[in-house]
């Protein structure tokens, strides 16, 4: 409840000094000022703030309030009888009329608890306190609006609700903490909004977009909206019960990335919005064998050509593809149908853009105030500035937002790289080394095992993916070892090598084998991830199809080598959309994918045949079980250079699959692989079948192992090894 002005000590009457700041919108505590006050003579003053005002009065008694000359500030004295919130009517030059409670008779909202703890960058859901909330006080329903802007002299929230007038709602300063705020009885769901914040050092007025913003205009309007409490009801228990208590280092991970507003398009060629993908992407998703897809940047985001990697909403699912709950009920759908969903998120940087966090306050708030840290040369983005408390809670509570209020099954980290080192991607002369003469942020990584022990603690079973390109040790060990703490990390390496190696005309791959062979001699130093990403197809890159070398016949076979190799190879997977039907030109999102090519039988066959790789990735421990484990992986051979041919063992659970895959379109009649035991083994895939488009050649009746030792076993068999292809072998089951 808020107090009774007769128990509030008595205030003296202000200066002209600070009544003309007031008015000058320069006045850091318009409470002192506005409002109801007591004075030493027992009567009360009410002071208010009415720019554009004819005639204001006090609803209750018809008292008519005294305009300082002069000014949009009107008041009166007298008895001390009035409610706790009294109401005042408003009449305007234009003749309009508007009647509401004062917005100053109000106590301050936040809770000193949340203040603390986001100042000693600790919270973890600052959202539930700062930004724009649906509130009541004192049985009158209203919005609470809070931000941090610790350097501004004066905060105003701004709206349609005001006319965008910044002399109509100043807000209250929380001291200390930096945070300011103001409940505006009356307000509801639905209005566009907006902090204008003068600079103390510089007096210099911006016009902010909430950082807290939980919903924003459509492009290219950047407002946030005042956003109702989600009614979306969640049909996902099972599946979140289930999430927590998997195992995930040993199950079957297999990632589709997807850009939402090129998976698919609408008749009006616009992008569907997120219920319209909902059941589509899930069911798809399935029909594939994926496990999960990950959403490129949805976080809300100024820029089309930006993929969303630029964004402005931190805690805003972009408007461009529907409304919030939209989005919940993509993530829904695609956990009612058994498909995970991953976010792609980024706190390595954020853009310039005038209307969002840069210079926030009019000081460098968000980013490092050294331009040496806080700008990103290859992207002309500004850099967190990790080591302030404050951003700590605001980038905690970003990651923590998606996972509790969207039930993200994990966030894929953006460009971690750019954040852990100093110099990433500065020539000498352009950076700074830390206090012990490294080139390691120690902000960065302090702040990366906090997010990482926070979310794997408070969300059980979510995962925490790193896009990580360097060779840091332990980016996906424990914190309390010493490691950053991520649940795994994407494998450049792997990528890097592969593509360049099949890249190659085959008649040259044997000059190149240890290309090929280099990502067995780390795979298991971190828990990876084996990506195709978006990255691979984009800047000219050209298509994977179309990075293979050959004619049309030999280009096909190699993509599907090269996918067959990345299912086989140890380490979950992840696969760019398009990818699994030979997109044979480079990623547009201007368009949507060319759907249309499934029916092409070459087309249609590398989709089937990444239908088929995810069914054994699932179905075969030995393809999952142990990816992060040098137990589960043997080479069989690994040095035939010559031939350019590989040869190894995948193990799990029990089973053993044998792989050989020829990288060159020469068939390999009566090629002898060792087997680690008798009986017959039998092709469980074959990249070179009809069914995929390929030659059709391989081992369709079984091998029968003889006692013949090779590649370190007693029995081998002998196999026909087809071109530009992989076979799996399995010992047939007795019985």
């Amino acid at each position: 409840m808020s107090p009774d002005p007769a128990t509030l000590p008595p205030a003296g009457e202000p200066s002209g000094e600070e009544l003309a700041r007031l008015v000058a919108l320069r006045h850091h505590d318009p409470f002192a000022l506005l409002g109801l006050h007591p004075r030493h003579d027992g009567q009360v003053t009410v002071r208010a703030l009415l720019p554009d005002a004819a005639e204001a009065y006090i609803v209750e008694g018809s008292i008519r309030l005294t305009r300082l000359p002069g000014s949009p500030l009107f008041s009166w004295t007298g008895p001390a009888s009035l409610p706790a919130h009294y109401r005042l009517r408003v009449r305007y030059g234009d003749g309009a009329m508007a009647e509401f409670h004062d917005a100053y008779t109000f106590p301050p909202q936040l809770h000193e608890d949340d203040l603390a703890t986001f100042g000693r960058g600790e919270h973890l859901r600052a959202w539930r306190f700062l930004g724009a909330r649906l509130h009541e006080v004192d049985g009158l329903a209203g919005v609470l609006f809070a931000t941090w802007a610790p350097d501004a002299e004066r905060v105003s929230v701004v709206g349609d609700f005001n006319h965008w007038d910044g002399r109509r709602h100043l807000m209250r300063s929380r001291g200390g903490s930096g945070v300011w705020e103001l409940f505006v009885p009356g307000l509801g769901a639905g209005h566009p909004y907006k902090y204008e914040i003068r600079s103390r050092h510089t007096g210099e007025v911006l016009l902010k977009t909430d950082p807290y913003g939980t919903c924003f205009e459509r492009r290219p309007a950047t407002a946030a909206l005042i956003q109702e409490p989600s009614r979306w009801q969640w049909q996902d228990q099972e599946w979140l019960q289930q999430r927590a208590r998997r195992d995930w280092l040993h199950a079957p991970l297999s990632i589709y990335e997807v850009h939402l507003g090129s998976w698919r398009r609408g008749p009006d060629g616009q992008p569907p919005d997120y219920r319209e993908l909902a059941g589509e992407l899930a069911r798809y998703a399935q029909e594939m064998g994926f496990t999960h897809v990950e959403l490129m940047p949805v976080t809300e985001y100024p820029l089309d050509e930006s993929w969303g990697y630029q964004a402005t909403g931190y805690f805003a699912a972009s408007s461009r593809f529907g409304d919030p709950d939209g989005l919940r009920c993509l993530v829904d759908t695609c956990h009612q149908h058994g498909i995970g969903v991953l976010l792609d998120w980024v706190p390595g940087h954020f853009p310039r853009d005038s209307h969002a966090l840069a210079r926030y306050d009019g000081t460098a708030l968000y980013e490092y105030p050294d331009p040496e840290r806080g700008h990103h040369p290859d992207w002309g983005t500004l850099v967190f500035n990790y080591g302030r408390n404050e951003v700590r809670s605001f980038l905690l509570s970003s990651a923590m937002y998606w996972l509790e209020e969207f039930h993200m099954d994990g966030l894929r980290v953006d460009a971690v790289a750019s954040m852990i080192y100093l110099d990433y991607s500065r020539q000498p002369g352009q950076w700074r080394p830390n206090l012990y003469g490294s080139n390691e942020n120690l902000d960065a990584t302090s702040f990366l095992r906090q997010l990482n022990a926070a979310t794997h603690r408070e969300v059980p079973g979510s995962l925490m993916i790193a896009e990580e390109s360097t060779a840091w040790p332990g980016v996906s060990r424990p914190v309390d070892t010493g490691g950053l703490g991520f649940s795994m990390k994407w494998n450049m390496g792997w990528m890097h090598d592969s593509l360049s190696y099949l890249g190659r005309n085959p008649v040259h791959r044997r000059h190149h084998h240890q290309v090929i062979t280099f990502p067995a001699m780390y795979a298991f130093s971190e828990n990876f991830v084996l990506p195709l990403s978006h990255d691979e197809v984009v800047h000219g890159k050209g298509s994977l199809l179309g990075r293979m070398p050959g004619d049309r016949w030999q280009q096909f076979a190699n993509l599907r080598l090269l996918l067959a190799w990345q299912w086989l190879f140890p380490g979950k997977k992840l696969l760019f959309m398009g990818g699994e039907l030979g997109q044979p030109w480079e990623w547009d999102h201007r368009g949507e994918l060319p759907w249309q090519l499934a029916a092409d039988p070459s087309h249609g066959g590398v989709q089937q045949l990444v239908r088929d790789l995810n069914r054994l990735h699932r179905e075969h421990p030995a393809l999952h079980a142990t990816d992060f484990s040098a137990e589960g992986f043997e080479w069989l051979r690994w040095d035939d250079a010559d031939h350019s041919t590989l040869a190894f063992l995948r193990r799990g659970a029990g089973e053993a699959l044998a792989m050989l895959l020829n990288f060159t379109p020469v068939p390999r009649e009566g090629y002898r692989l060792g087997v680690p035991g008798p009986g017959n083994w039998c092709e469980l895939l074959n990249s070179d079948s009809r069914y995929y488009g390929g030659s059709d050649l391989g081992n369709p009746l079984g091998l029968a192992a003889e006692p013949v030792p090779c590649m370190g076993y007693g029995w081998s068999v002998r196999v026909t090894a087809p071109p530009l292809a992989a076979i799996v072998l399995e010992r047939q089951r007795e019985g």
